[in-house]
């Protein structure tokens, strides 16, 4: 079943452009098949998921929107967000909670200088903030080197504009990068809490209000089949 959804959504590839060799399109461009969320909180607005908050409608809770093709294990994703205000992310090798919840690994953005480029998760908050390589050992204990200055990296990335986000996950090995420039890295093995495979969702964040927007999106498997 799971493969006959990539086969679907494959012939949907290339409504933003020639798709990169061995990438299969997440998102149609047109409407939000093979996605689903919270009830009157997502649409499709100039080609790109989209979510809002306003003075009017203001967002109470965290939802996020979930990818319903399969819960990959290893795999390269890559997609384009723009992000007005607030806090957003991709949530993967997550699992899926009760009303549009989930828990898990999350390459996050933010309109502020804190967490954009950074790899959180719900238990154990921020696993490597921008700038570091991170080891977490099987007792949970970790080891951090500089990767980069968190600064300057955050410079790489063009604030209320579109950027590009990929996520790269391999076996233990996670990698966030932006606009083409490795924002965190992390290599979890800690027993009971590190995933290998798991939902991947789009989040939209309580607060002041803010607007998200997600477009491009596909991922390639590497060496292994998505897991039911």
């Amino acid at each position: 079943m799971v493969l006959a959804l990539f086969a679907r959504t494959a012939s949907l590839c290339c409504w933003a452009g020639e798709m990169e060799a061995g990438f299969t399109s997440m998102f149609n461009g047109k409407d939000l098949a093979g996605w689903e969320g919270k009830p009157g909180w997502w649409r499709v607005e100039d080609g790109a998921i989209t979510s809002e908050s306003t003075p009017e409608k203001p967002c109470p809770t965290a939802h996020y929107l979930m990818w319903r093709g399969g819960k990959p294990a290893d795999f390269d994703l890559r997609l384009e967000f723009r992000l007005v205000g607030g806090n957003s992310g991709i949530q993967f090798r997550s699992k899926e909670l009760p009303d549009w919840d989930t828990s898990g690994y999350q390459a996050d953005m933010e309109a502020g200088d804190q967490w954009t480029g950074c790899l959180f998760e719900h238990t154990r908050g921020g696993i490597s903030m921008r700038g570091q390589h991170v080891v977490i050992a099987k007792d949970g204990s970790k080891k951090t080197t500089p990767l980069g200055d968190p600064a300057e990296l955050l410079r790489k990335v063009k604030p209320n504009e579109w950027n590009s986000y990929r996520i790269l996950a391999q076996g233990p090995e996670l990698t966030l990068e932006i606009n083409g420039i490795v924002m965190c890295k992390a290599i979890d093995q800690q027993e009971g809490l590190a995933a290998r495979d798991g939902v991947i969702a789009l989040q939209m964040h309580p607060g002041p209000p803010m607007k998200v927007q997600f477009r491009n999106l596909r991922i390639k498997q590497i060496g292994t089949t998505l897991s039911r």
